[in-house]
């Protein structure tokens, strides 16, 4: 039936190549001016888009999907920062996706855009459907059962959008792949555009610490 649209996974790469690419700036505004290296940067209203597919049908990137993978990742971040304030960790050894997005979602990719905190991109994996795989231990074996049931009755819910520092980390978060925190692991494997002035993107400052 040919190309329709656009995957969860495959936006991801996208945009974070074309950040890569300098076809859009760590505020995530697509540029213009790089039309002249790209007849694919096309004017869209007030602003620009990226033609990823000239077909039909013709499939493009705007400035109001950007924004969208922007807000997130930005809450993902932010949630994952959370998180580790919690248990008082500065840097993880080790991420694992879950699920079927996460089974397919490039690792690189997703650290580029600033979706997951900074770790050696060789321990960046898929955990694959964790949840059924949980329900089929559950079910097969009584003492993982118990050990389950007393695990779930420690989990502690955070309600993010209300918590303390959530907004400053969103707002951080929302530059490309973020505005303060260091992704010297990433660096060592990809090449990051060099970093210029962050436009303010609204919200409180957040305080050095």
């Amino acid at each position: 039936s040919g190309i329709t649209g656009i995957c969860g996974s495959g936006i991801i790469e996208v945009v974070a190549e074309m950040y890569l690419a300098g076809v859009i700036d760590q505020n995530g505004k697509i540029l213009g001016d790089a039309g002249s290296r790209s007849a694919r940067i096309i004017e869209d209203g007030r602003t620009f888009a990226y033609v990823l597919h000239d077909g039909q049908p013709t499939i493009h990137i705007s400035q109001n999907d950007v924004r969208a993978i922007q807000l997130a990742k930005a809450a993902l971040y932010a949630g994952a920062r959370l998180l580790m304030e919690q248990f008082g960790v500065d840097k993880v050894d080790r991420i694992r996706l879950a699920g079927a997005f996460g089974a397919h979602i490039d690792g690189k990719y997703a650290m580029v855009l600033g979706l997951i905190p900074d770790c050696d991109i060789e321990q960046v994996s898929s955990a694959g459907n964790a949840a059924g795989t949980g329900a089929r231990i559950a079910l097969l074996d009584r003492n993982a059962r118990s050990h389950i049931e007393a695990q779930v009755r420690q989990i502690e819910k955070v309600e993010t959008a209300v918590a303390e520092g959530f907004q400053d980390h969103f707002v951080a978060a929302m530059t490309i792949p973020h505005q303060t925190d260091e992704f010297g692991e990433l660096s060592r494997t990809v090449e990051l555009p060099a970093n210029k002035e962050v436009r303010p993107t609204g919200g409180r400052k957040r305080r050095a610490r």
